[in-house]
């Protein structure tokens, strides 16, 4: 997997104000109804003293922020203006019964194409908290991406000290060249991707990059105050360690979902992940300025730039990073994250399990086209990637609608996608001589409400790595995990199914396996797949199709009129 430079520091001096208002808002129910208008454009931007035009929204970069509430209802115009096409995922939403609204192109919907518009319309429910929007087509959302912030219900508070004030602040890479020339230059010839230029706080890559010292990120704070920091991992390809120097963290959610609070130095959050922190200040401003950190844990066996350079702290404690690929710490830290558990905010997490699925995670190969040298392991191989041994192929027509209008169903998809590895081996020993993969687009089918265990096991396939797995439609608990096989008998007995935490992408260990379970409450075909943009663009990922219940609130409604075409 190609990853970024090494490191990105940002001086950290004091902040900055909260959230602007949406556009318009209009009485609904309980809740209101928040509408925003997304122009997608092209933007001349410069950074690293390198000016290109790049594919934002309204002319922003990151994008603008969507702020809403728990029940409220949210209805997003999307007008496309560029040649590329375009659609918009919002992540971590449930979408319960609103499938046509969760974005991804040519598994939800066809992508909204130029000159033409779509509406999002969709309503909060049960949720809270921080998450994000980007596109979900191609490497698009390499720029086209910002936070969604879901307030508590009026009258409601957190479950923690009410903070004086609340920062989003977003990881990105930046690439000097077109990310669409990127991806689509690796898929012809076969080999990773070139590698990005810089790191990014909000957009920013900061002074220890060339030409970078009035892009950086100042983020200003009062003595003695507690801050809400928003953390949102919208990278593409990294996974980012996060420290701010002379200070701990105190991690009160995951992913918009409660967890019980612990205090750490270091965090580590992954592509498609969000994690709220309280920073508590100093009682009394001290003459310093201070560092906040990033730089990726990396596994796999990609090239990537693991300097690390040092700064000056005028202060009594330096801030510090693991190492570039301390798996030992990363394990550690994603055990500390419990649910809340409390009568208010539950961890319901299901008790029996109707279905069990086992599903190998990894690296592969394809044949190199005839009469091409490619620049795979091999250069008779291309780099690919799977879930089973099956690479996911994206299909021309969107799934939800040929799964709705059955009739236009057949040569779209199949659903005989594998429970098991069909040849069981050593996932995490020496591997196996044939690293082929088997292209297809191929679903899981199973009943409405039906409790699922899935267990993803990460291989040795071209070296082990970490996975963000990313469920779209779901939350689910994360209820083990571990190193090395999956045990199915001494294993489940460990599983903690009393306060696991509620997420909607979990990393899958190198060299090892992750336990979740979840209940499929919410009709429709849902996408899963890897949050490594690489490895999705490769064919790591799958979909879920949940049939409808027999009542009328279990039914997936019908498109709406304007649903795009393909």
């Amino acid at each position: 997997m190609g990853t970024s430079p090494a490191i990105v520091m940002i001086l950290f001096v004091a902040v900055g104000c909260f959230m602007a208002y949406p556009e318009a808002v209009t009485a609904k129910h309980t809740g209101i109804t928040r509408h925003y208008t997304f122009n997608i454009k092209l933007k001349n931007t410069t950074r690293l003293c390198h000016t290109k035009s790049i594919v934002t929204v309204n002319g922003k970069f990151p994008g603008p922020r969507v702020i809403t509430r728990e029940g409220d209802r949210l209805v997003v115009k999307v007008v496309n203006h560029v040649p590329n096409n375009i659609s918009i995922h919002w992540h971590g939403v449930r979408q319960l019964r609103s499938g046509w609204a969760d974005g991804p192109s040519y598994i939800m919907q066809c992508p909204v194409q130029t000159g033409h518009s779509y509406v999002y319309n969709f309503t909060i429910t049960g949720q809270r908290g921080t998450l994000f929007w980007h596109a979900h087509i191609s490497w698009l959302r390499a720029t086209v991406y910002g936070p969604l912030i879901i307030l508590p219900r009026r009258n409601e508070s957190y479950p923690f000290v009410k903070p004086y004030k609340e920062v989003p602040i977003l990881f990105r890479e930046w690439f000097n060249a077109d990310p669409e020339a990127v991806i689509n230059q690796s898929l012809q010839t076969g080999g990773g991707p070139n590698v990005s230029d810089a790191y990014t706080f909000n957009g920013l890559p900061g002074p220890l990059y060339n030409c970078s010292a009035k892009d950086t990120y100042k983020l200003k704070v009062k003595p003695g105050k507690t801050y809400l920091l928003r953390l949102i991992n919208a990278a593409l390809n990294d996974e980012l360690f996060f420290s701010i120097a002379g200070h701990s963290l105190t991690v009160v959610e995951a992913d918009a979902v409660y967890v019980k609070p612990f205090e750490t130095n270091v965090l580590m959050i992954t592509p498609g992940q969000t994690t709220n922190v309280l920073l508590k200040t100093k009682p009394k401003a001290p003459n310093a300025t201070f560092l906040m950190l990033a730089r990726p844990y990396a596994t796999g066996m990609g090239t990537f730039d693991n300097t690390t350079v040092a700064g000056i702290l005028e202060y009594e404690t330096p801030s510090s990073l693991p190492a570039i690929n301390a798996t030992n710490f990363v394990a550690n830290f994603t055990s500390k994250f419990r649910s809340l558990a409390t009568a208010k905010f539950p961890a319901n997490v299901p008790q029996k399990v109707d279905k069990k699925f086992f599903f190998t995670v990894g690296l592969g190969t394809k044949p190199c086209p005839k009469n091409q040298t490619c620049q795979g392991p091999t250069n008779t191989t291309k780099f690919a990637a799977a879930m089973n041994n099956i690479s996911f192929a994206l299909p021309r027509t969107a799934l939800l609608q040929s799964h709705f209008f059955s009739q236009y169903s057949k040569g779209v998809y199949t659903t005989d996608f594998p429970a098991f590895p069909l040849i069981p081996f050593n996932y995490t020993g020496t591997p196996p001589n044939n690293t082929l993969v088997n292209n297809g687009t191929k679903l899981v089918v199973i009943p409405f409400n039906t409790s699922v265990e899935l267990v993803l096991q990460d291989t040795s396939i071209l070296g082990a790595e970490s996975h963000p797995l990313h469920l779209h439609g779901y939350n689910f608990y994360v209820v083990g995990q571990g190193f090395g096989n999956f045990d199915p008998e001494n294993d489940p007995p460990k599983f903690n199914l009393v306060d696991p935490v509620e997420r909607n992408t979990v990393v899958v260990p190198s060299g090892g396996w992750v336990a979740i379970r979840f209940q499929a409450d919410n009709p429709g075909v849902w996408l899963m797949h890897c949050h490594f943009d690489v490895h999705q663009s490769w064919g790591l990922g799958m979909a879920w199709m949940v049939l409808d219940g027999e009542l009328p609130n279990q039914k997936l409604p019908p498109p709406p009129s304007d649903l795009p075409k393909c």
